[in-house]
């Protein structure tokens, strides 16, 4: 007998495809809608949209309240992240702490074997049951990058249908079989931040008051001034001010003087960084390792020589100079379509680990 499995249901095509092929392939379903407290103030309720999900896919759809958690581990962390000066990506973090911790607890308590997510992705089991991540087959919509964090142990009870599709193709089976998302578009990367600017986000949160500084060139002197770090992210043009022969890009953000330095276009590549806070999905290397590596979910991996320091964190060589390494954005490592784990770039000079 197929496992019992659940479904992550956030109203949109994807995951409602997800559904709708295991279905179709025998597996017991049931859904998963869960608020995080960030839901949008117009449009159909949390309890009505789970309704409206069971109806369409004629499955049970359980609502999930998980609001509490979701500012705990996702919001807390995005806010105190551009409190650092760091530039935080909430999804990597998300992914493991509430999918597949939060609500995967939750299927698991309600007899579920497994979690299913509308995420381009794939999962493939060795001959000793070991699971690895792919990237999925769709090379435009990959999302195996914001996977990275996950544990082996939480790969064990992942399931991702739409991995061998394209994008294009899920839509259009989608409409084939009449299903229609409850959300129309694509879901946002910040899915806790409607109709505001990060700014405006973070100003309304407690304990954040923006702190107006200097901007300061490569060279240490005063050409301008800021309305607030959190306003600005390393290689980020707009919104500088500061007239000069050619554009002006943030080079870095120096937190502990409140300084907003920037340079040229040449002033923001570098040839090496580090990496700390590394979740290894592949045994952790321990010795120098040849792999490619993304540093944003919209960049094309580039292959670098990976230098182990300890089980998690690497100094990384790219074997081209790199533009715009951002601290705090995921840095993750591949080789060809596998995903070896991903962690947390830093500043330069920078240990956390």
């Amino acid at each position: 007998m197929k496992p019992l499995t659940a479904v992550a249901l956030s109203g949109g095509i994807d995951s409602l495809m997800a559904a709708r092929f295991l279905a179709q392939q025998g597996y017991p379903v049931f859904g998963v809608h869960f608020c995080t407290g960030y839901e949008t103030r117009t449009g159909p309720s949390p309890r009505q949209v789970a309704d409206l999900l069971s109806a369409q896919l004629d499955i049970p759809v359980m609502l999930m309240d998980v609001a509490a958690a979701f500012q705990h581990e996702v919001v807390n962390y995005f806010t105190a992240a551009y409190l650092s000066g760091s530039t935080p990506n909430p999804c990597m973090v998300c992914n493991p702490r509430i999918k597949f911790g939060t609500v995967l607890a939750f299927a698991i308590q309600n007899g579920a074997k497994r979690l299913a997510t509308g995420h381009y992705a794939r999962i493939f089991r060795d001959a000793g049951g070991i699971c690895h991540l792919r990237k999925g087959a769709d090379v435009l919509k990959d999302q195996s990058y914001f996977l990275a964090r996950m544990t082996p142990q939480q790969l064990d009870r992942a399931c991702f249908p739409l991995g061998e599709f394209t994008k294009s193709r899920v839509v259009e089976m989608a409409k084939a079989q009449g299903l229609m998302p409850i959300h129309s578009g694509e879901s946002q990367d910040i899915c806790f931040i409607r109709g505001r600017n990060y700014g405006e986000f973070l100003a309304g949160q407690g304990g954040f008051t923006p702190e107006p500084g200097p901007v300061v060139d490569v060279r240490g002197n005063v050409i301008g001034r800021h309305s607030g770090l959190h306003l600005f992210t390393i290689g980020q043009r707009r919104g500088i001010n500061c007239p000069a022969a050619e554009p002006y890009y943030v080079v870095a953000l120096d937190r502990q003087q409140n300084r907003l330095i920037v340079g040229f276009k040449s002033d923001l590549l570098t040839s090496s960084f580090r990496v700390s806070g590394i979740n290894w999905i592949e045994p952790a290397p321990l010795s120098p390792i040849r792999v490619a590596v993304r540093v944003r979910y919209r960049s094309t991996a580039v292959a670098a020589t990976l230098i182990p320091e300890n089980t998690h964190a690497a100094a990384i060589l790219p074997d081209s100079s790199q533009s715009a390494i951002t601290p705090g954005q995921g840095a993750v490592f591949y080789q060809e379509d596998v995903v070896l784990g991903g962690g947390w770039i830093e500043p330069p000079g920078g240990r956390t680990d």
